[in-house]
């Protein structure tokens, strides 16, 4: 087990097709982290090195501590965010979403609301009372479809779960994470649903600034198709979490090994 004397924090960037932001979006996020009181380090996943430019812009970049991996062929963000989890240092480990939308300054809110309520794990919030969003209003209607459908699945008294910035006691992805399947759609949810499960309650939400970049806000085919993807992959969830009790203790054999997802390799 990890000591918090050293309140090291772990700061995963997944990133996809991010040639054009990835930089910005560093220095930005490195500005916020060394105005805190604490050791930390950014870890950025290309989730698929063959995509686009992003790892080979990233390789010159001379930054101590900024850790650079990825693969090369697209695997998802959950899977992106799992690999970094695995990778990390940190006794809490937060991941945010790369592109601009977010300001990483939610990164140190996150870390107070921690401290605060001493909690498991800490939620960025598009609907939190004074987080500022400019959102499509399509997009505002389906966060309310979906914190009603993720609260009749699983008692999960939060008002958004699809945001991209999150924070995790390390002893809680220590459990959580060897359990999970899914690696695009929904892993989010799986998470929070697993970690409720294993009985890591303190689960609440700080508030963020998010714009989104959109040059439209009608819905496409494809956005439509995650919409569905994701869908299928939360009633997955829910039939692994209250049918088959696959996350259960008894069932550790049936867990699905991958030795790139090793969370407990760095425990030191």
């Amino acid at each position: 087990m990890r000591q918090d004397t050293n309140k090291i924090l772990s700061v995963i960037v997944p990133t996809f097709d991010q040639e054009k932001t990835i930089v910005n979006d560093l220095d930005n996020i490195f500005s916020v982290l060394e105005n805190t009181k604490y050791r930390y380090e950014i870890i950025v996943v290309v989730d698929g090195t063959m995509v686009d430019k992003t790892y080979e812009k990233l390789k010159k970049l001379k930054r101590k501590k900024l850790k650079l991996i990825g693969y090369k062929h697209n695997r998802g963000k959950g899977y992106a965010v799992r690999f970094g989890m695995a990778k990390a240092k940190g006794n809490y480990i937060a991941f945010i979403d790369a592109g601009g939308d977010l300001n990483p300054n939610g990164i140190t809110m996150m870390l107070e609301h921690m401290f605060w309520y001493d909690a498991d794990i800490i939620i960025g919030s598009k609907l939190h009372p004074v987080s500022k969003v400019i959102y499509p209003f399509s997009r505002r209607i389906l966060s309310i479809l979906s914190r009603i459908w993720i609260w009749l699945l699983f008692g999960l008294n939060v008002k958004d779960t699809q945001t991209g910035m999150k924070l995790f006691k390390y002893k809680v992805l220590e459990k959580v994470l060897p359990r999970l399947l899914v690696k695009q759609f929904a892993f989010d949810i799986e998470m929070l649903a697993v970690a409720r499960h294993l009985g890591f309650r303190r689960i609440y939400e700080s508030p963020v600034e998010l714009t989104y970049n959109f040059q439209s806000t009608i819905m496409t085919k494809s956005f439509i198709s995650i919409i569905f993807k994701t869908l299928l992959d939360t009633l997955a969830i829910f039939y692994r979490l209250n049918i088959r009790h696959y996350y259960d203790e008894k069932n550790q054999r049936k867990w699905c090994y991958d030795p790139e997802l090793n969370f407990n390799i760095n425990v030191g």
